[in-house]
């Protein structure tokens, strides 16, 4: 039976580079997104399914998996990737735009994660990967709801590690310690690794996934070499 992998948070850069390595590996592929758009070249380079899906409403997220589901049935793999920031000093920050910080990085993850724990717990086997950033474990100045979302996506994804791992569920997050390079934001000329390569980055993904039961991760940080400490 083929593989089923689930990618929310769908578009050009890791996420793409996630997709091309899961389908190489055999994977069939659906891309999830809040604008269909943004995951439109890639559904049809990937031979994918698209849903479009706003991860902080929970009808939103129940219907994406039931949709997934109906169509290519139970995930095997999901993907969590998406984010929301709202940057500026913390007296003249939006508190509305904090909010949909929380809902999309973290309250989010957790929808995702318990329509995933659902349908592999019956199975007994499944993975669940979480995209975190520097924001994961440093607190930037004028940033504070990103690290606020991130801080809580990655003790939600150490929370399940713990609950889940004994029941067959990889759970895994990823801290992305540093920019990734992009058609947008190339490496300085004579800088050629400033920037993490989305491709590497996702063959780790890869790595991690294939993992023995006996030394499952539920964290990996990645980084430049060349990125201060």
């Amino acid at each position: 039976m083929t593989k089923q992998a689930l990618i929310i948070g769908a578009g050009a850069g890791l996420s793409a580079c996630v997709a091309r390595a899961l389908k190489q590996d055999g994977y069939e592929i659906g891309l999830a997104a809040r604008t269909l758009s943004k995951a439109e070249a890639l559904t049809k380079e990937v031979d994918g399914a698209s849903f479009t899906c706003d991860v902080s409403q929970p009808q939103d997220v129940a219907k994406l998996f039931h949709d997934f589901e109906a169509a290519r049935g139970a995930p095997d793999v999901v993907v969590f990737n998406p984010s929301y920031r709202a940057r500026g000093p913390l007296a003249e920050l939006d508190p509305a735009e904090v909010l949909k910080a929380l809902e999309v990085t973290a309250y989010g993850g957790f929808l995702v994660g318990q329509e995933a724990v659902k349908r592999m717990l019956p199975k007994g086997s499944g993975a669940i990967l979480f995209t975190g950033a520097s924001a994961s474990v440093k607190g930037y100045a004028q940033s504070a709801p990103f690290a606020m979302g991130k801080f809580a996506l990655r003790g939600l994804a150490q929370s399940m590690a713990r609950e889940l791992h004994p029941q067959g569920i990889h759970i895994a997050h990823f801290v992305i310690d540093g920019g990734i390079s992009s058609a947008d934001r190339p490496n300085p000329e004579g800088e050629p690794d400033k920037f993490l390569d989305p491709d590497a980055i996702a063959q780790t993904y890869m790595a991690v996934l294939k993992q023995h039961r006996s030394a499952w991760s539920w964290e990996i940080e990645l980084r430049p070499w060349v990125e201060n400490f």
